[in-house]
């Protein structure tokens, strides 16, 4: 198999958290790929115009795809590493309780409501009046912090070590990291960056309002994350193929055989077990149940 093919096997059978981290990735080598030839050949075009989220009503008009694109766009490395890297974290967290539907929902909503906060920012404040037609938007900050705003809320005495912060206090609960970045991002709003932290703000909300409707039980992405879902969005995960092997004495499973099989079973346990512990044995289909019962059969069989 060539790199380019495990490459495409590997985006297709991840999770919404790998996929959204391989598609900002992506989106940040070609256009710094794009970016030399334009500097190698003089172009004079200045592509993160056309894909970073204007400050400008007027503008965005012209280009409504920027409210999506730019949450998805970067081109300074530091900045797309440490984006990167709060994504990997907070989704893995996030994760732990929730299903991959409403992490990529609560991604794309944090999104736009930075975006709207943005627009609204420096078209409303008189501070933003003389840039209000000039600033542009760019970055997934938005909708990271709105998946640590969540997790924090949901569970906020859940504690992580931060390399040297913990080596010094110890472990930190996820709350106060949410609540210090939500402090660094207000008062950085008279920094350089002032768009840029309004976003987060923005996105922060969502995770707020969002986690606080999930937490009564109140799913008011339900419907947009079926909907990406069931219309064959690239976020949904392509299901893995299920292999049963018949007792058959001329064909002798080899080691890698026996352990992809076995993985395969553990995985598709932890889902049941998943499903049973957000609603209950009941929602299980028949199939399940059966998997589930023979699963249990196994166990109590002596060695």
């Amino acid at each position: 198999m060539d790199i380019w093919s495990e490459i495409k096997n590997t985006f297709k059978q991840g999770s919404v958290l790998s996929k959204l981290i391989y598609i900002n990735l992506a989106v940040f080598l070609i256009i710094r790929i794009t970016y030399v030839f334009f500097y190698l050949f003089r172009v004079d075009f200045n592509l993160l115009e056309w894909l970073a989220l204007p400050s400008d009503v007027h503008q965005l008009a012209t280009r409504p795809w920027t409210i999506i694109t730019y949450m998805f766009l970067h081109f300074d490395f530091l900045h797309i590493f440490l984006n990167l890297l709060w994504l990997y974290w907070f989704g893995k967290i996030f994760l732990m309780y929730f299903d991959e539907r409403k992490l990529l929902g609560t991604y794309l909503f944090g999104g736009l409501f930075g975006g709207l906060f943005y627009m609204l920012a420096y078209n409303l404040f008189p501070a933003f009046a003389a840039v209000a037609q000039q600033g542009m938007l760019l970055g997934a900050s938005a909708s990271i912090i709105a998946i640590v705003i969540a997790a924090a809320i949901y569970a906020p005495n859940l504690s992580v070590n931060l390399l040297l912060i913990s080596s010094i206090f110890g472990p930190i609960k996820i709350i106060w990291i949410a609540l210090f970045s939500l402090l660094i991002y207000f008062i950085s709003i008279t920094g350089t960056n002032p768009g840029g932290n309004i976003a987060h703000l923005g996105g922060a909300f969502w995770g707020f309002v969002y986690m606080l409707q999930l937490k009564k039980n109140r799913d008011i992405l339900g419907w947009f994350n079926n909907f990406l879902f069931k219309a064959g969005s690239i976020f949904h995960r392509k299901q893995k193929m299920r292999v049963s092997y018949r007792n058959n004495p001329t064909h002798r499973m080899t080691d890698w055989e026996y352990n992809k099989t076995k993985k395969a079973e553990k995985e598709n346990i932890n889902e049941i077990l998943d499903k049973i512990g957000k609603s209950g044995y009941d929602s299980l289909s028949k199939h399940e149940k059966e998997v589930l019962f023979k699963m249990g059969s196994k166990k109590g069989k002596p060695n």
